[in-house]
């Protein structure tokens, strides 16, 4: 795959995935170039209510309106995700998706999701990941990014894979419960 191959695109953690940050994940891939890569978790909502951290912009948060953990790097850095019409300064990530700049930016009508640190990958290591594979790759929806029902993320994404991946959703998220 060439270097930007995966922007816009899911990793879905495999039920062997061995890091507890990223179990039963589904994370956006936001941007890949030649020295790493940077994603957020979709399906870890926090309990802390947006209009706490950036009140201004609550009312335009989609439900649940809480802050959601985007990964474990700069956990303090909060990045936002807009399902409205892209502005000039904005960056799109997958159609109907794009960045949004919360500091420099006016708030807007639009529905927005509000994460508190990304996932990040160094040079090559998400390359090494995919060959073990530890993740796999679907295409992502807006309808994915802004999903009302988070904690069936993984399962939904899995659901549109066919073949033998499609039964991976009926793997128990702890394997010891089975």
């Amino acid at each position: 795959m060439g270097s930007d191959d995966l922007t816009g695109k899911l990793l879905v953690a495999a039920p062997a995935l061995g890091d507890p940050n990223f179990l039963a994940t589904v994370v956006l891939l936001i941007d890949r170039d030649a020295q790493g890569a940077i994603g957020v978790v979709l399906n870890d909502p926090t309990t802390l209510p947006v209009i706490d951290h950036v009140p201004e912009w609550a009312e335009a948060i989609l439900p649940p309106q809480v802050v959601f953990r985007g990964g474990p790097v700069e956990p303090d850095v909060a990045i936002a995700l807009s399902r409205g019409p892209a502005l000039q300064s904005d960056r799109t990530v997958i159609d109907g998706v794009h960045l949004v700049d919360l500091v420099g930016m006016q708030v807007t009508a639009s529905p927005h999701r509000i994460f508190a640190g990304y996932s990040g990958w160094g040079r090559h290591q998400l390359e090494h990941e995919l060959e073990r594979e530890d993740w796999i790759v679907v295409e992502a929806t807006a309808a994915d990014v802004f999903t009302a029902r988070p904690g069936d993320l993984w399962r939904t994404v899995l659901e549109r894979r066919f073949g033998d991946l499609g039964v991976l959703r009926f793997f128990p998220r702890h394997p010891s419960l089975n």
